[in-house]
């Protein structure tokens, strides 16, 4: 089981997490932050197929969690007026799940499935017909006198979204008419998206360097800026004036663990250890998980993905090294490995 963390992209539990989380998404596109180059296609292709009166494309969404490929798909169907219904790659586990889903589709609306690529391969056959011709056939019997029954659908819109592009099938994504990767947010995007939340919140902001201090410790991830800026919230009514200000944002999240950049403990313990147990490396990463007592996968999928974009790591073939960068950031010593090494060499 995955370790829980505030700084985490991945949703928590929903009554702690994705509830909240949905008074604050955008329900037009003329509402939503950041990723241009992909509103401006979505906003021609819709405005095209409604001229036309046709179902959008289908749509491929793909990029690290948390950057807003399901809100994407509820803007999608609201600007098309129509409905979004939603399912996870996991939850068809046979193709009868598949049927029951898109029986109920009616003309245009669109069905979302997360984490498409965990399709298992027998439903992904089922649905290729059902993209290309709206159509399912659906075996009757088997051996001898195994019929198919064909079932016609009402058009739709089918939005995938995953986090492992590599393991969508060629098949699969060669029937998507739009694919695109979501990046990470800018630090000013972030700061317009803590407006528009804050503002939702009723939450008064004493001064703009309040949410600025919460977008540089987000990660470049929206989910993540909205949950901290909850916990501020939760502080500044108790143990404030209510109003978020700077200092008060300073106190709430070093009571949470996270610092500047947006490290929390996990990731701090991760840097401490290879510095101070191997000399700063180059270690395995079973020989660090073993010493902090953590799953392999969990610190390889969590921890290490942000830490290899901010520079604090490097991973080599001989295995984990920390950086200069995260050495100084932390106060820890020198790499062992810097000397004689052009990985640690200023530039």
């Amino acid at each position: 089981m995955a370790t829980e963390r505030l700084v985490s992209p991945k949703p928590l539990a929903v009554e702690a997490d994705d509830a909240p989380n949905w008074s604050l998404r955008p329900t037009r596109l003329d509402e939503y932050v950041g990723q241009r180059d992909l509103v401006e296609r979505l906003s021609i292709a819709i405005q095209a197929v409604r001229r036309r009166q046709d179902p959008m494309e289908h749509l491929l969404l793909h990029g690290p969690p948390g950057l807003g490929k399901t809100t994407l798909a509820h803007v999608v169907a609201a600007e098309m007026g129509a409905r979004a219904y939603t399912t996870s790659g996991p939850a068809l586990c046979r193709p009868t799940d598949l049927v029951a889903a898109l029986t109920r589709l009616e003309k245009g609306d669109v069905l979302f499935i997360d984490e498409i690529h965990r399709m298992p391969p027998a439903v992904e056959e089922f649905i290729y017909p059902a993209m290309e011709d709206f159509r399912i056939d659906v075996p009757v019997d088997s051996g001898m006198h195994a019929r198919t029954i064909q079932i016609d659908l009402k058009p739709f819109t089918l939005i995938g979204a995953t986090t492992r592009a590599g393991l969508v099938s060629s098949p699969l994504r060669s029937r998507f008419g739009i694919a695109h990767h979501l990046a990470f947010y800018s630090r000013e995007d972030l700061l317009s998206i803590l407006t528009r939340s804050a503002r939702l919140l009723e939450l008064p902001v004493a001064d703009r360097a309040a949410l600025d201090a919460i977008a540089a410790r987000s990660r470049g991830t929206p989910r993540i800026a909205n949950r901290l800026l909850r916990r501020a919230r939760d502080y500044c009514q108790v143990k404030a004036d209510g109003r978020l200000a700077t200092p008060v944002v300073a106190q709430a999240l070093a009571l949470e663990g996270v610092d500047a950049l947006g490290l929390d403990t996990l990731d701090r313990a991760y840097l401490k250890t290879i510095s101070s147990v191997y000399a700063g490396g180059p270690v395995g990463l079973e020989a660090v998980a073993a010493t902090l007592n953590e799953d392999a996968g969990t610190i390889e999928d969590v921890v290490e993905p942000f830490l290899l974009q901010i520079g604090f790591l490097a991973r080599t073939r001989r295995g984990r090294m920390i950086t200069r960068a995260a050495a100084e950031h932390l106060g820890l010593p020198p790499p062992a490995e810097s000397t004689g090494s052009t990985l640690f060499t200023d530039a």
